[in-house]
């Protein structure tokens, strides 16, 4: 999955900690990669949600002709 991986320690609430060990056996996957996926999957929402509130504060929208020229192309 990773070609370098660091030890990590956290906490977590002890309801969720029991949900992930479930998950965990369920799956028959390391709770380490279940987190890994969970952590990846929340950071591209965020990339997402971020990219929407940019366009939503932004001055508005350019044509690609006008991109082209801007950049001298």
């Amino acid at each position: 999955m990773y070609k370098t991986v660091k030890p990590t320690t956290f906490t977590l609430p002890l309801s969720l900690l029991e949900e992930l060990d479930a998950l965990s056996h369920e799956l028959g996957k390391k709770k380490s990669a279940i987190i890994s996926e969970a952590l990846e999957m929340y950071m591209d929402y965020q990339d997402v949600q971020t990219a929407r509130d940019r366009l939503k504060n932004s001055e508005g929208t350019i044509t690609h002709e006008e991109l082209l020229k801007e950049l001298g192309l």
